[in-house]
Protein backbone atom coordinates (compact mmCIF):
# COMPACT_ATOMS: atom_id res chain seq x y z
CA UNK A 1 0.00 0.00 0.00
CA UNK A 2 3.55 2.19 0.71
CA UNK A 3 4.46 1.66 -2.72
CA UNK A 4 0.73 2.81 -4.16
CA UNK A 5 0.08 5.67 -1.80
CA UNK A 6 4.27 7.03 -3.34
CA UNK A 7 3.28 6.45 -6.68
CA UNK A 8 -0.15 7.70 -6.48
CA UNK A 9 1.39 11.37 -4.84
CA UNK A 10 4.37 11.53 -7.47
CA UNK A 11 1.72 11.15 -10.42
CA UNK A 12 -0.13 13.97 -9.44
CA UNK A 13 2.86 16.56 -9.35
CA UNK A 14 4.05 15.34 -13.04
CA UNK A 15 2.81 17.12 -16.51
CA UNK A 16 -0.02 15.47 -18.50
CA UNK A 17 0.22 14.18 -21.38
CA UNK A 18 -0.63 16.40 -24.31
CA UNK A 19 -0.79 14.57 -27.33
CA UNK A 20 -1.41 10.83 -28.64
CA UNK A 21 1.88 9.54 -30.50
CA UNK A 22 1.75 8.64 -34.29
CA UNK A 23 0.95 4.49 -32.88
CA UNK A 24 -2.09 6.14 -30.34
CA UNK A 25 -0.17 6.21 -27.09
CA UNK A 26 -0.26 9.13 -24.64
CA UNK A 27 2.97 11.72 -24.98
CA UNK A 28 4.04 14.71 -24.94
CA UNK A 29 4.09 17.28 -27.94
CA UNK A 30 7.79 18.75 -28.27
CA UNK A 31 8.15 22.40 -28.33
CA UNK A 32 7.83 23.78 -32.16
CA UNK A 33 12.55 24.61 -32.38
CA UNK A 34 12.58 20.89 -30.87
CA UNK A 35 10.33 19.81 -33.30
CA UNK A 36 12.05 20.98 -36.00
CA UNK A 37 15.20 19.93 -35.26
CA UNK A 38 13.63 16.31 -34.42
CA UNK A 39 13.05 16.18 -38.15
CA UNK A 40 15.78 17.81 -39.39
CA UNK A 41 18.54 15.10 -38.22
CA UNK A 42 16.35 12.26 -38.64
CA UNK A 43 14.00 13.06 -41.59
CA UNK A 44 15.10 12.00 -45.02
CA UNK A 45 11.68 12.83 -46.26
CA UNK A 46 10.88 9.02 -47.24
CA UNK A 47 7.43 7.50 -45.65
CA UNK A 48 8.58 5.74 -42.32
CA UNK A 49 6.84 2.99 -40.66
CA UNK A 50 4.30 5.30 -38.81
CA UNK A 51 4.11 8.37 -41.23
CA UNK A 52 4.76 9.53 -44.99
CA UNK A 53 6.76 11.29 -46.66
CA UNK A 54 4.06 14.29 -47.30
CA UNK A 55 3.05 14.28 -43.76
CA UNK A 56 6.51 15.15 -42.61
CA UNK A 57 7.16 17.87 -45.27
CA UNK A 58 3.61 19.14 -44.31
CA UNK A 59 4.89 19.03 -40.59
CA UNK A 60 8.42 20.55 -41.30
CA UNK A 61 7.01 23.55 -43.21
CA UNK A 62 4.34 24.25 -40.60
CA UNK A 63 6.80 24.00 -38.18
CA UNK A 64 8.87 26.56 -39.98
CA UNK A 65 5.72 28.50 -40.37
CA UNK A 66 5.56 29.44 -36.67
CA UNK A 67 9.77 29.16 -36.16
CA UNK A 68 11.99 32.47 -36.63
CA UNK A 69 14.45 32.22 -39.69
CA UNK A 70 17.40 32.30 -37.53
CA UNK A 71 16.73 29.39 -35.88
CA UNK A 72 15.35 27.98 -39.21
CA UNK A 73 18.87 28.41 -40.57
CA UNK A 74 20.77 27.22 -37.63
CA UNK A 75 19.25 23.99 -38.00
CA UNK A 76 20.11 23.72 -41.21
CA UNK A 77 23.82 24.30 -40.12
CA UNK A 78 23.56 21.97 -37.56
CA UNK A 79 21.49 18.84 -39.78
CA UNK A 80 24.26 19.32 -41.91
CA UNK A 81 27.37 19.76 -40.38
CA UNK A 82 27.10 17.95 -37.77
CA UNK A 83 23.72 15.45 -38.23
CA UNK A 84 25.19 15.10 -42.09
CA UNK A 85 21.65 14.71 -43.06
CA UNK A 86 20.82 15.69 -47.10
CA UNK A 87 17.82 16.91 -47.97
CA UNK A 88 16.24 18.39 -44.77
CA UNK A 89 19.31 21.13 -44.24
CA UNK A 90 18.43 21.62 -48.46
CA UNK A 91 14.61 21.80 -47.94
CA UNK A 92 15.27 24.74 -44.90
CA UNK A 93 17.80 26.65 -47.40
CA UNK A 94 14.62 26.32 -50.00
CA UNK A 95 12.40 27.62 -47.59
CA UNK A 96 14.51 30.72 -46.46
CA UNK A 97 14.96 31.24 -50.12
CA UNK A 98 11.75 31.57 -50.31
CA UNK A 99 10.84 33.79 -46.91
CA UNK A 100 13.85 35.17 -46.22
CA UNK A 101 16.90 35.35 -48.86
CA UNK A 102 19.21 37.19 -47.15
CA UNK A 103 19.19 34.62 -44.49
CA UNK A 104 19.51 31.55 -47.38
CA UNK A 105 22.53 33.66 -48.76
CA UNK A 106 24.30 33.62 -45.13
CA UNK A 107 24.15 29.78 -44.87
CA UNK A 108 23.77 28.94 -48.72
CA UNK A 109 27.37 27.95 -48.91
CA UNK A 110 28.08 26.10 -45.20
CA UNK A 111 24.76 23.80 -46.29
CA UNK A 112 25.04 23.77 -50.37
CA UNK A 113 28.44 22.40 -49.83
CA UNK A 114 28.69 19.64 -52.89
CA UNK A 115 26.78 19.11 -56.32
CA UNK A 116 24.22 16.82 -54.72
CA UNK A 117 23.09 18.89 -52.22
CA UNK A 118 23.34 22.18 -54.36
CA UNK A 119 20.84 19.77 -57.47
CA UNK A 120 18.78 19.03 -54.02
CA UNK A 121 17.76 22.57 -53.29
CA UNK A 122 17.31 23.44 -56.85
CA UNK A 123 14.69 20.56 -57.19
CA UNK A 124 13.03 21.83 -53.89
CA UNK A 125 12.45 25.17 -54.94
CA UNK A 126 11.18 24.09 -58.92
CA UNK A 127 9.05 21.76 -56.98
CA UNK A 128 6.85 24.75 -55.23
CA UNK A 129 6.73 23.40 -52.05
CA UNK A 130 8.42 26.30 -50.27
CA UNK A 131 5.74 28.88 -51.73
CA UNK A 132 7.63 29.27 -55.08
CA UNK A 133 8.78 27.24 -57.87
CA UNK A 134 11.31 30.09 -59.57
CA UNK A 135 14.72 30.28 -58.26
CA UNK A 136 14.78 34.12 -58.12
CA UNK A 137 17.63 36.78 -58.75
CA UNK A 138 19.07 36.12 -55.59
CA UNK A 139 19.49 32.58 -55.40
CA UNK A 140 20.43 32.34 -58.83
CA UNK A 141 23.59 34.77 -57.81
CA UNK A 142 24.34 32.01 -54.96
CA UNK A 143 24.32 29.52 -57.56
CA UNK A 144 26.77 31.03 -60.26
CA UNK A 145 28.74 31.93 -57.49
CA UNK A 146 29.17 28.51 -56.22
CA UNK A 147 29.66 27.27 -59.73
CA UNK A 148 32.64 30.15 -59.95
CA UNK A 149 34.01 28.89 -56.62
CA UNK A 150 34.52 25.19 -58.38
CA UNK A 151 37.25 24.36 -60.48
CA UNK A 152 37.00 22.81 -64.17
CA UNK A 153 37.44 19.66 -62.61
CA UNK A 154 35.47 19.90 -59.65
CA UNK A 155 31.89 20.47 -62.03
CA UNK A 156 32.91 18.15 -64.46
CA UNK A 157 33.07 15.08 -61.22
CA UNK A 158 30.21 16.68 -59.65
CA UNK A 159 27.97 16.29 -63.12
CA UNK A 160 27.01 12.72 -62.22
CA UNK A 161 23.61 12.68 -61.43
CA UNK A 162 19.87 13.74 -62.68
CA UNK A 163 16.42 15.44 -61.62
CA UNK A 164 17.75 18.27 -62.06
CA UNK A 165 21.32 17.46 -64.21
CA UNK A 166 24.13 20.22 -63.72
CA UNK A 167 23.55 20.91 -67.15
CA UNK A 168 19.96 21.66 -66.43
CA UNK A 169 21.02 23.54 -63.52
CA UNK A 170 23.43 25.47 -65.46
CA UNK A 171 20.78 25.84 -68.30
CA UNK A 172 18.58 27.60 -65.39
CA UNK A 173 21.25 30.14 -64.52
CA UNK A 174 23.42 31.06 -67.71
CA UNK A 175 26.97 31.67 -65.92
CA UNK A 176 29.24 33.33 -68.20
CA UNK A 177 32.42 31.04 -68.41
CA UNK A 178 35.47 33.29 -67.68
CA UNK A 179 38.36 31.04 -69.46
CA UNK A 180 38.51 28.62 -72.14
CA UNK A 181 38.27 25.81 -70.31
CA UNK A 182 34.93 26.59 -68.82
CA UNK A 183 33.53 27.59 -71.96
CA UNK A 184 34.47 23.92 -73.78
CA UNK A 185 33.08 22.26 -70.32
CA UNK A 186 29.95 24.41 -70.58
CA UNK A 187 29.63 23.25 -73.84
CA UNK A 188 30.25 19.38 -73.40
CA UNK A 189 28.03 19.45 -70.42
CA UNK A 190 25.04 20.48 -72.45
CA UNK A 191 25.53 18.42 -75.54
CA UNK A 192 26.12 21.90 -77.54
CA UNK A 193 29.76 22.46 -79.67
CA UNK A 194 32.92 23.23 -77.62
CA UNK A 195 36.72 22.94 -78.45
CA UNK A 196 37.63 19.74 -77.67
CA UNK A 197 41.53 20.61 -77.04
CA UNK A 198 40.35 23.41 -74.52
CA UNK A 199 38.67 20.77 -72.03
CA UNK A 200 39.95 20.16 -68.96
CA UNK A 201 42.64 17.31 -68.76
CA UNK A 202 40.35 15.18 -67.17
CA UNK A 203 37.37 15.07 -69.65
CA UNK A 204 40.22 14.80 -72.20
CA UNK A 205 41.60 11.72 -70.06
CA UNK A 206 37.65 10.20 -69.86
CA UNK A 207 37.04 10.75 -73.37
CA UNK A 208 39.84 9.29 -74.41
CA UNK A 209 39.87 6.27 -72.47
CA UNK A 210 36.20 5.95 -73.08
CA UNK A 211 36.87 5.88 -76.93
CA UNK A 212 39.90 3.80 -77.27
CA UNK A 213 40.10 0.74 -78.94
CA UNK A 214 42.32 -0.29 -76.74
CA UNK A 215 42.74 0.52 -73.07
CA UNK A 216 45.49 -1.37 -71.86
CA UNK A 217 47.93 1.46 -72.52
CA UNK A 218 46.05 4.08 -70.72
CA UNK A 219 45.83 5.04 -66.92
CA UNK A 220 41.92 4.58 -66.03
CA UNK A 221 41.07 8.26 -65.40
CA UNK A 222 40.34 9.82 -62.07
CA UNK A 223 36.92 10.27 -62.47
CA UNK A 224 33.59 9.16 -60.15
CA UNK A 225 33.02 5.82 -60.43
CA UNK A 226 29.45 6.14 -62.15
CA UNK A 227 31.41 7.33 -65.18
CA UNK A 228 33.25 4.19 -65.51
CA UNK A 229 30.62 1.17 -64.63
CA UNK A 230 28.95 3.13 -68.36
CA UNK A 231 31.41 1.64 -69.70
CA UNK A 232 32.26 -2.22 -70.60
CA UNK A 233 34.89 -2.95 -68.04
CA UNK A 234 37.76 -5.74 -68.15
CA UNK A 235 39.01 -6.97 -64.76
CA UNK A 236 42.46 -5.00 -65.01
CA UNK A 237 40.09 -2.14 -65.11
CA UNK A 238 38.30 -3.10 -62.35
CA UNK A 239 41.85 -3.19 -60.36
CA UNK A 240 42.82 0.21 -61.39
CA UNK A 241 39.37 1.72 -60.34
CA UNK A 242 39.93 -0.05 -56.88
CA UNK A 243 43.55 1.38 -57.27
CA UNK A 244 42.41 5.02 -57.25
CA UNK A 245 38.67 5.12 -55.54
CA UNK A 246 38.04 7.66 -53.00
CA UNK A 247 37.35 6.53 -49.50
CA UNK A 248 33.62 6.31 -50.00
CA UNK A 249 33.60 4.88 -53.03
CA UNK A 250 36.07 1.93 -52.10
CA UNK A 251 33.24 1.60 -49.11
CA UNK A 252 30.16 0.78 -50.62
CA UNK A 253 31.91 -0.84 -54.12
CA UNK A 254 33.65 -4.16 -52.14
CA UNK A 255 31.41 -6.57 -53.17
CA UNK A 256 32.03 -5.00 -56.92
CA UNK A 257 35.55 -5.27 -56.30
CA UNK A 258 35.38 -8.66 -55.20
CA UNK A 259 32.73 -10.14 -58.08
CA UNK A 260 35.97 -8.46 -60.75
CA UNK A 261 38.58 -10.50 -59.28
CA UNK A 262 40.33 -7.17 -57.40
CA UNK A 263 40.97 -8.75 -54.30
CA UNK A 264 43.22 -11.14 -56.18
CA UNK A 265 45.53 -8.98 -56.46
CA UNK A 266 47.45 -8.82 -52.74
CA UNK A 267 49.11 -5.28 -53.47
CA UNK A 268 45.49 -3.75 -53.98
CA UNK A 269 43.48 -5.70 -51.91
CA UNK A 270 45.99 -4.24 -49.08
CA UNK A 271 46.18 -0.50 -50.59
CA UNK A 272 42.03 -0.68 -50.38
CA UNK A 273 42.63 -1.93 -46.74
CA UNK A 274 44.98 0.81 -46.17
CA UNK A 275 42.92 3.10 -47.50
CA UNK A 276 39.41 2.07 -45.57
CA UNK A 277 41.28 2.29 -41.86
CA UNK A 278 43.42 5.87 -42.42
CA UNK A 279 41.63 7.69 -39.79
CA UNK A 280 42.00 10.94 -41.40
CA UNK A 281 39.95 9.58 -44.63
CA UNK A 282 37.34 8.15 -41.85
CA UNK A 283 37.09 11.36 -40.73
CA UNK A 284 36.64 13.63 -44.02
CA UNK A 285 34.46 11.29 -45.51
CA UNK A 286 31.44 12.16 -42.67
CA UNK A 287 31.20 8.36 -42.26
CA UNK A 288 28.27 7.18 -40.21
CA UNK A 289 29.36 4.75 -38.11
CA UNK A 290 26.19 2.12 -39.30
CA UNK A 291 27.30 2.70 -42.64
CA UNK A 292 30.40 0.55 -41.78
CA UNK A 293 28.41 -1.90 -39.57
CA UNK A 294 26.12 -2.39 -42.74
CA UNK A 295 29.86 -2.85 -45.64
CA UNK A 296 30.47 -5.22 -43.13
CA UNK A 297 27.48 -7.25 -42.85
CA UNK A 298 26.72 -7.41 -46.74
CA UNK A 299 30.41 -7.82 -47.59
CA UNK A 300 30.63 -10.94 -49.92
CA UNK A 301 32.20 -14.59 -48.46
CA UNK A 302 34.99 -13.46 -51.07
CA UNK A 303 35.63 -10.41 -49.89
CA UNK A 304 38.75 -10.86 -47.84
CA UNK A 305 39.75 -10.79 -44.50
CA UNK A 306 42.25 -8.05 -44.88
CA UNK A 307 39.15 -5.74 -46.01
CA UNK A 308 36.64 -6.88 -43.20
CA UNK A 309 39.39 -6.09 -40.60
CA UNK A 310 39.73 -2.47 -41.83
CA UNK A 311 36.24 -2.30 -41.58
CA UNK A 312 36.41 -2.79 -38.20
CA UNK A 313 39.33 -0.72 -37.76
CA UNK A 314 37.25 2.16 -39.79
CA UNK A 315 34.54 1.59 -37.44
CA UNK A 316 36.65 2.13 -34.56
CA UNK A 317 37.70 5.83 -35.96
CA UNK A 318 34.17 6.32 -36.72
CA UNK A 319 33.13 5.88 -32.82
CA UNK A 320 36.02 7.55 -31.40
CA UNK A 321 33.87 10.24 -30.11
CA UNK A 322 32.05 7.54 -27.62
CA UNK A 323 32.57 8.97 -24.28
CA UNK A 324 34.07 7.73 -21.01
CA UNK A 325 31.11 8.13 -18.51
CA UNK A 326 31.30 8.31 -14.75
CA UNK A 327 28.79 5.90 -12.38
CA UNK A 328 26.06 3.61 -13.34
CA UNK A 329 24.62 3.74 -16.64
CA UNK A 330 22.03 1.68 -17.94
CA UNK A 331 21.22 1.93 -21.96
CA UNK A 332 17.55 1.25 -23.14
CA UNK A 333 17.22 -0.45 -26.22
CA UNK A 334 14.19 -0.44 -28.08
CA UNK A 335 13.64 -3.69 -29.93
CA UNK A 336 10.25 -3.19 -31.03
CA UNK A 337 8.57 -4.04 -34.81
CA UNK A 338 8.80 -0.65 -35.76
CA UNK A 339 12.76 -0.35 -34.63
CA UNK A 340 13.37 -3.08 -37.65
CA UNK A 341 11.87 -0.15 -40.11
CA UNK A 342 14.37 1.35 -42.61
CA UNK A 343 16.22 3.85 -40.83
CA UNK A 344 16.52 6.60 -43.68
CA UNK A 345 12.63 5.17 -44.33
CA UNK A 346 10.88 3.56 -47.41
CA UNK A 347 11.98 4.72 -51.07
CA UNK A 348 10.83 3.37 -53.89
CA UNK A 349 13.84 1.57 -55.73
CA UNK A 350 16.04 2.77 -53.03
CA UNK A 351 15.44 1.68 -49.49
CA UNK A 352 18.27 0.99 -47.51
CA UNK A 353 19.01 -2.29 -45.78
CA UNK A 354 19.83 -0.04 -42.45
CA UNK A 355 17.43 -0.49 -39.91
CA UNK A 356 16.55 1.55 -36.92
CA UNK A 357 17.38 -1.42 -34.48
CA UNK A 358 20.91 -1.57 -36.46
CA UNK A 359 22.17 1.96 -35.66
CA UNK A 360 20.47 1.39 -32.65
CA UNK A 361 22.30 -1.67 -31.66
CA UNK A 362 25.64 -0.07 -32.78
CA UNK A 363 25.33 3.11 -30.61
CA UNK A 364 24.86 0.37 -27.79
CA UNK A 365 27.33 -1.76 -27.89
CA UNK A 366 29.81 0.88 -28.75
CA UNK A 367 28.57 2.68 -25.07
CA UNK A 368 29.38 -0.84 -23.61
CA UNK A 369 32.78 -1.16 -25.01
CA UNK A 370 34.37 2.39 -23.80
CA UNK A 371 32.27 1.53 -20.37
CA UNK A 372 32.12 -1.97 -19.72
CA UNK A 373 30.15 -0.90 -16.50
CA UNK A 374 26.92 0.27 -18.74
CA UNK A 375 23.86 -2.22 -18.70
CA UNK A 376 22.19 -2.71 -21.53
CA UNK A 377 18.04 -3.52 -21.57
CA UNK A 378 16.11 -4.37 -24.68
CA UNK A 379 13.47 -4.39 -24.77
CA UNK A 380 9.48 -4.18 -26.51
CA UNK A 381 6.60 -4.75 -24.66
CA UNK A 382 8.57 -6.09 -21.82
CA UNK A 383 12.21 -5.60 -21.16
CA UNK A 384 14.84 -8.11 -20.72
CA UNK A 385 17.83 -8.82 -18.77
CA UNK A 386 20.67 -9.43 -21.46
CA UNK A 387 24.67 -9.50 -20.83
CA UNK A 388 26.45 -8.35 -23.70
CA UNK A 389 30.27 -9.78 -23.60
CA UNK A 390 32.40 -6.10 -23.19
CA UNK A 391 35.53 -8.15 -24.86
CA UNK A 392 33.72 -8.61 -27.79
CA UNK A 393 33.93 -7.06 -30.97
CA UNK A 394 31.33 -3.78 -31.30
CA UNK A 395 30.11 -5.51 -34.14
CA UNK A 396 29.74 -8.80 -32.41
CA UNK A 397 27.80 -7.77 -29.83
CA UNK A 398 25.47 -5.43 -32.24
CA UNK A 399 24.44 -7.97 -34.50
CA UNK A 400 23.14 -10.17 -30.93
CA UNK A 401 20.87 -7.33 -30.03
CA UNK A 402 19.71 -6.47 -33.32
CA UNK A 403 18.62 -10.16 -33.93
CA UNK A 404 16.77 -10.11 -31.11
CA UNK A 405 12.84 -10.85 -31.14
CA UNK A 406 10.71 -8.05 -31.44
CA UNK A 407 7.24 -7.04 -30.36
CA UNK A 408 5.10 -4.09 -29.27
CA UNK A 409 6.61 -0.72 -28.10
CA UNK A 410 6.38 -0.36 -24.12
CA UNK A 411 9.08 2.59 -23.61
CA UNK A 412 8.47 2.45 -19.52
CA UNK A 413 9.37 -1.59 -18.93
CA UNK A 414 12.88 -1.14 -18.57
CA UNK A 415 12.48 1.82 -15.79
CA UNK A 416 10.07 -0.54 -14.36
CA UNK A 417 12.17 -3.49 -14.13
CA UNK A 418 14.66 -1.31 -12.48
CA UNK A 419 12.10 -0.39 -10.08
CA UNK A 420 11.62 -3.59 -9.36
CA UNK A 421 15.13 -4.33 -8.68
CA UNK A 422 15.46 -0.86 -6.08
CA UNK A 423 18.50 -0.34 -8.61
CA UNK A 424 20.55 3.32 -8.47
CA UNK A 425 22.37 4.90 -11.20
CA UNK A 426 23.15 8.06 -12.57
CA UNK A 427 22.70 8.03 -16.43
CA UNK A 428 19.52 6.68 -18.63
CA UNK A 429 20.17 6.63 -22.30
CA UNK A 430 17.09 5.39 -24.53
CA UNK A 431 17.68 4.68 -27.81
CA UNK A 432 13.87 4.32 -29.34
CA UNK A 433 11.46 5.62 -32.00
CA UNK A 434 9.71 7.12 -28.80
CA UNK A 435 6.40 5.27 -30.42
CA UNK A 436 4.88 3.61 -26.86
CA UNK A 437 1.55 2.63 -27.12
CA UNK A 438 1.21 -0.33 -24.68
CA UNK A 439 1.72 1.49 -21.73
CA UNK A 440 -0.91 4.25 -21.93
CA UNK A 441 -3.87 3.56 -19.66
CA UNK A 442 -5.89 5.58 -22.21
CA UNK A 443 -4.88 4.56 -25.89
CA UNK A 444 -5.79 6.82 -28.83
CA UNK A 445 -6.30 10.00 -25.82
CA UNK A 446 -4.03 12.24 -23.83
CA UNK A 447 -4.42 14.04 -20.88
CA UNK A 448 -5.44 12.25 -18.10
CA UNK A 449 -2.15 11.68 -16.73
CA UNK A 450 1.35 11.78 -17.31
CA UNK A 451 3.22 9.11 -19.49
CA UNK A 452 4.16 5.79 -17.00
CA UNK A 453 7.59 6.61 -18.70
CA UNK A 454 8.14 9.77 -16.63
CA UNK A 455 5.67 7.85 -13.83
CA UNK A 456 8.94 5.44 -13.36
CA UNK A 457 11.50 7.88 -13.94
CA UNK A 458 10.41 9.97 -11.23
CA UNK A 459 10.37 6.72 -8.95
CA UNK A 460 14.01 5.65 -9.98
CA UNK A 461 14.71 9.72 -8.77
CA UNK A 462 13.62 9.14 -5.53
CA UNK A 463 16.60 6.30 -5.47
CA UNK A 464 18.98 8.24 -7.71
CA UNK A 465 18.03 11.95 -7.01
CA UNK A 466 21.30 13.18 -9.40
CA UNK A 467 20.76 10.64 -12.22
CA UNK A 468 19.94 12.50 -15.62
CA UNK A 469 17.52 10.83 -18.56
CA UNK A 470 18.76 11.22 -22.50
CA UNK A 471 16.14 10.23 -25.15
CA UNK A 472 17.75 9.62 -28.52
CA UNK A 473 14.71 9.23 -31.24
CA UNK A 474 16.29 7.98 -34.69
CA UNK A 475 12.74 9.16 -35.98
CA UNK A 476 11.44 11.85 -37.79
CA UNK A 477 8.17 12.29 -34.98
CA UNK A 478 7.74 15.22 -32.99
CA UNK A 479 6.45 13.74 -29.47
CA UNK A 480 8.50 12.12 -26.57
CA UNK A 481 7.88 9.88 -23.46
CA UNK A 482 9.58 12.21 -20.74
CA UNK A 483 8.97 15.53 -21.08
CA UNK A 484 12.23 18.07 -21.15
CA UNK A 485 13.13 19.64 -18.57
CA UNK A 486 16.71 19.47 -16.44
CA UNK A 487 17.12 16.24 -15.62
CA UNK A 488 15.62 15.02 -18.85
CA UNK A 489 17.46 15.65 -22.17
CA UNK A 490 16.01 14.84 -25.81
CA UNK A 491 18.11 14.40 -28.64
CA UNK A 492 17.58 13.06 -32.14
CA UNK A 493 20.08 12.27 -34.89
CA UNK A 494 21.69 9.12 -35.89
CA UNK A 495 25.58 10.35 -36.77
CA UNK A 496 27.94 10.15 -33.97
CA UNK A 497 26.95 13.76 -32.77
CA UNK A 498 24.71 12.23 -30.04
CA UNK A 499 28.28 11.02 -28.75
CA UNK A 500 28.79 14.48 -28.07
CA UNK A 501 26.02 15.26 -26.51
CA UNK A 502 25.65 11.98 -23.97
CA UNK A 503 29.38 13.11 -23.03
CA UNK A 504 28.05 16.77 -22.19
CA UNK A 505 24.68 15.63 -20.16
CA UNK A 506 27.02 12.86 -18.45
CA UNK A 507 29.63 15.48 -17.30
CA UNK A 508 26.90 17.81 -15.41
CA UNK A 509 26.50 20.48 -18.10
CA UNK A 510 23.13 19.94 -19.37
CA UNK A 511 20.58 22.21 -18.33
CA UNK A 512 16.71 22.30 -20.06
CA UNK A 513 16.58 22.90 -23.53
CA UNK A 514 20.01 21.63 -24.15
CA UNK A 515 20.05 20.43 -27.34
CA UNK A 516 17.80 23.52 -29.01
CA UNK A 517 20.36 25.67 -26.96
CA UNK A 518 23.25 24.01 -28.73
CA UNK A 519 22.33 25.04 -31.76
CA UNK A 520 20.87 28.54 -31.20
CA UNK A 521 24.08 29.11 -29.80
CA UNK A 522 25.75 28.54 -33.35
CA UNK A 523 26.91 31.86 -35.57
CA UNK A 524 25.40 32.78 -38.58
Amino acid sequence: MAYKDLFNTLVSKLPKTDTANEAGGQAYRLAPKHALAQYAVTGCMNSTFYASAQLQLDRVLALCNEIEPEFIAKVALYARNRGYMKDLPALLVAYLASKQPGLMAEVFDRVIDNPKMLRNFVQIVRSGVTGRRSLGSLPKRMILQWLEKRSDEQLFIGSVGNTPSLADIIKMVHPKPKTKSREALFGYLLGRSYDAEALPQVVRDFEAYKNAEDRRMLETPDVPFQFLTSLDLADWEWRQIARYAPWQMTRMNLNAFASHNVFKDLEITKLVADRLRDSEKVRRAKVFPYQLLVASQSARSDVPYAIRSALEDALEVALENVPEIKGKVYVFLDISGSMHSPVTGYRRGSTTAVRCIDVASLLASALVKKNPQTEVIPFESRAYEFKLDVTERVLVNAQRLASLPCGGTNCSAPLALLNRRKDQGDLVIYVSDNESWIDSPYYGHFGGKATRTLQEWSLFKRRSPEAKMICIDIQPYANTQAKEREDIINVGGFSDQVFNLIAEVASGNATENHWVNLIDAQRL
